[in-house]
């Protein structure tokens, strides 16, 4: 008995230990599977999981307010800047090009290899702040305001949201360098250093909140200010890339500025938005929308019962390339496993397209106005694979992604063909929309803007598609600066007047 007392008493001390040595080995075991789990993986849980870190904001109203509070705080600590205040003369032009000139000879022949790639320089303009840090606060401010419509119901605040590309963009690229993510583009206070110079108008905004007269008036001081600029007179223009992503903005003035590197949402062959000369692959740059649902993230993406065949909410009826549309209704309406509704405004409209294209396999995106849509976008990062009926579509970083692997195109004309389309998309192997899935899962970091700026993000893949263009944008500059004016085309995608200028003489502000 004493014996068994004298066993029993050592078990109980030994109990804890052992609870405590099991304890630490089950946590040992935790940590080393969520520390093996490669967050910038491919992978679907890894994608989702790096997009949303609570350390990045993915909402432009939610990023707006934290940078509008930051830059409050910060006005008094103005960093050095050379934007030249005026009207630069002809000595100012040649100082600065023989400026640039010398810095592109020590680079070159520096004796550093690597500085010839080296990030893209880009120089920021301090611009006033009516062109900038105004008109944001003025989207704040009126942001409530949600019955504010366009003349087609458009709620006006989210069209601005959907184009303020020129926000993301600038916000990471004025950032302090230490807490910025991206490597491939960097901010320099010296114009004679820059490759490119970035253009911080708010062009969307300004055509959206103020009066009809008072935003032309605004354009017509913005395009002042900005060919007042001796970097501009240096290159007409060619190197500057200037922020129109929604085909109304600037529209009144962009035939003078023509030349600069426009960042689009389309390329509109149709010549409804843009003129003929005015926009082209070579120079310009599409750029995504910003989606208008939420990310379908990987629980989401696990969950989802995707039980109907093809879905559509949106406008039913559109202009120009979007007639598609008025077809594409009559065919499918009531057919089996096909949901086709016309959208409404406001945050039942947001709810009621998140959650049917959760619930499809395949989403419509046919041509609107212009051949793009801000739907791709939605589809993409709804985990629905998009059916693309837009015969004139240019596609963002189409140089860099494979959108076959995510997306079916469909040309209009098989589209219209009664009992078509629907007999295509179910004759799609499981397999090949698992696989589409997959890879939309996979593809849609590339598709959400966010502060600080994400790497393979939208504006790390922009400066990406830009670097591929600056030699070429650095070739027609050196060229038009030797080629006698008037003898020949500097480019033969431009349209020149008969005086041998570029688009003309500005109008006074």
């Amino acid at each position: 008995m004493a014996g068994r007392a004298a066993s029993g008493a050592a078990k109980s001390r030994r109990s804890p230990l052992l609870l405590f040595v099991l304890a630490l080995l089950f946590l040992s075991l935790l940590f080393f599977a969520f520390s093996s789990t490669p967050s910038s993986s491919f992978s679907p849980v890894g994608t989702i999981h790096a997009h949303l870190s609570p350390n990045i904001d993915y909402s432009f109203v939610s990023s707006l307010q934290k940078f509008l509070m930051n830059s409050n705080s910060k006005s008094s600590l103005k960093l050095p800047d050379d934007t030249v205040r005026g009207d630069a003369a002809q000595q100012d032009v040649k100082r600065l090009d023989d400026s640039i000139s010398l810095a592109e000879e020590k680079r070159l022949y520096g004796g550093n290899q690597m500085s010839l790639y080296s990030p893209i320089r880009v120089y920021v303009y301090d611009m006033p702040s009516k062109f900038t840090y105004d008109l944001l606060r003025l989207f704040q401010n009126t942001y409530q305001e949600t019955n504010n419509l366009t003349s087609n119901g458009s709620p006006v605040h989210r069209l601005i949201e959907q184009h303020s590309i020129d926000y993301w963009l600038w916000a990471d690229l004025i950032a302090p360098e230490s807490e910025r993510l991206l490597k491939n583009v960097v901010r320099v206070l010296k114009q004679e250093e820059a490759d490119l110079f970035y253009v911080p108008f708010f062009t969307t905004i300004s055509f959206f909140l103020l009066e009809k007269q008072q935003c032309k008036a605004l354009y017509r001081e913005a395009l002042k200010w900005i060919i007042d600029q001796p970097a501009w007179k240096r290159s007409e223009g060619r190197d500057h890339i200037l922020p129109v992503h929604h085909p109304w903005s600037f529209k009144s003035v962009r035939k003078f500025v023509k030349q600069a590197i426009w960042l689009l949402p389309d390329m509109d062959s149709t010549g409804n938005w843009y003129k003929p000369g005015q926009v082209y692959l070579e120079k310009d740059l599409i750029l995504p929308y910003v989606p208008n649902v939420d990310l379908c993230d990987s629980k989401c993406l696990l969950d989802s019962k995707r039980t109907t065949l093809l879905f559509f909410r949106g406008r039913l009826k559109r202009n120009a390339g979007g007639k598609i549309r008025t077809k594409l209704v009559a065919e499918l309406n009531g057919a089996k496993d096909v949901v086709i509704e016309e959208g409404t405004a406001g945050e039942g409209g947001k709810a009621a397209a998140q959650i049917g294209m959760r619930k499809s396999t395949f989403c419509l995106s046919p041509a609107g106005d212009t051949p793009s849509s801000a739907r791709l976008f939605d589809a993409i990062v709804s985990g629905c694979i998009p059916v693309i009926i837009s015969d004139e579509l240019e596609l963002p970083f189409e140089g860099i992604l494979d959108y076959r692997k995510m997306a079916v195109f469909v040309s209009s004309s098989d589209a219209a063909q009664p009992g078509w389309l629907l007999s295509f998309l179910r004759s799609i192997s499981s397999s090949e929309i698992r696989e589409r899935q997959k890879n939309l899962a996979k593809y849609s970091r590339h598709f959400l803007y966010s502060h600080p700026a994400m790497p393979l993000g939208p504006e790390d893949l922009a400066w990406r598609m830009i670097a591929g263009k600056v030699a070429n944008i650095k070739l027609h500059v050196r060229r038009a600066q030797r080629v006698v004016k008037g003898s020949r085309s500097v480019c033969s995608c431009e349209c020149r007047l008969p005086n041998g200028t570029s688009g003309g003489t500005p109008p006074s502000p």
